[in-house]
């Protein structure tokens, strides 16, 4: 069976840095005008937090506010990071194209889980033309628990996937591969984090290191008869 990737959206595909600073800005100055916020925009705190699910960030950026607030919060924030990215404001890591093509040559199968919501990720399948090599893209929406690990298992067990491994930059992607037997890839990106990527399998700097890294994994572990 072909093996099959499993990437991350955020801070491992998409440079959501680019889009990231701008929208937080809109959304706190929104927050400003209607007397709900008077300090400076929490950038380093979302960034210490990045990968969590959404309303996890609205909880830990807005620890005293109504859970109305956040929610109002959070749907600005979506709108305008989804503005960004259909305005070309937004960038992919370098080479993923390029990666992506080697993929598909191998015969390997391309997946995302992502803790984003469907319509923002949507947005970046659409715009990028994601269609041409992911055969689909999970949100952390279309599970209940809404645990990384879970909307993983969730992908293995639809496709009935064997040989596979989790390609992201922050812990949260490291535990849904080891949780689910697989292969960890930590990407050191913009938001990654030594401590959380020195639990990872592999370390990679560079997207064009898993051309290397995944055809000397499935040689080792196809003469063994397994590759996890």
């Amino acid at each position: 069976m072909p093996s099959s990737l499993i990437f991350d959206m955020d801070g491992t595909l998409f440079q959501t840095n680019k889009i990231l600073e701008l929208a937080l800005d809109e959304t706190f100055t929104y927050l400003t005008s209607l007397k709900e916020w008077s300090n400076e925009t929490p950038l380093q705190k979302y960034r210490e937090i990045m990968g969590v699910p959404l309303p996890v960030v609205w909880e830990t950026l807005l620890p005293t506010h109504s859970n109305e607030i956040r929610q109002r919060a959070n749907e600005f924030f979506h709108d305008k990071l989804i503005a960004n990215i259909n305005h070309g404001n937004g960038a992919l890591y370098p080479h993923v194209r390029e990666v992506f093509d080697y993929l598909k040559e191998t015969g390997s199968s391309i997946f995302i889980a992502s803790n984003g919501q469907i319509e923002y990720l949507n947005a970046i399948v659409n715009y990028y033309n994601f269609d041409v090599w992911v055969t689909e893209t999970f949100s952390i929406q279309q599970i209940q628990t809404q645990n990384k690990a879970d909307l993983v298992n969730f992908i293995l067990n639809k496709y009935n996937i064997e040989h596979a491994a989790v390609v992201g930059d922050r812990l949260s992607d490291i535990h849904a591969a080891k949780s689910n037997g697989l292969m960890a890839i930590g990407c050191r990106f913009d938001f990654s984090q030594e401590d959380e990527l020195a639990q990872a399998d592999a370390i990679i700097d560079d997207l064009l290191e898993l051309r290397t890294l995944i055809s000397d994994k499935m040689n080792t572990e196809h003469e063994r008869g397994s590759w996890k």
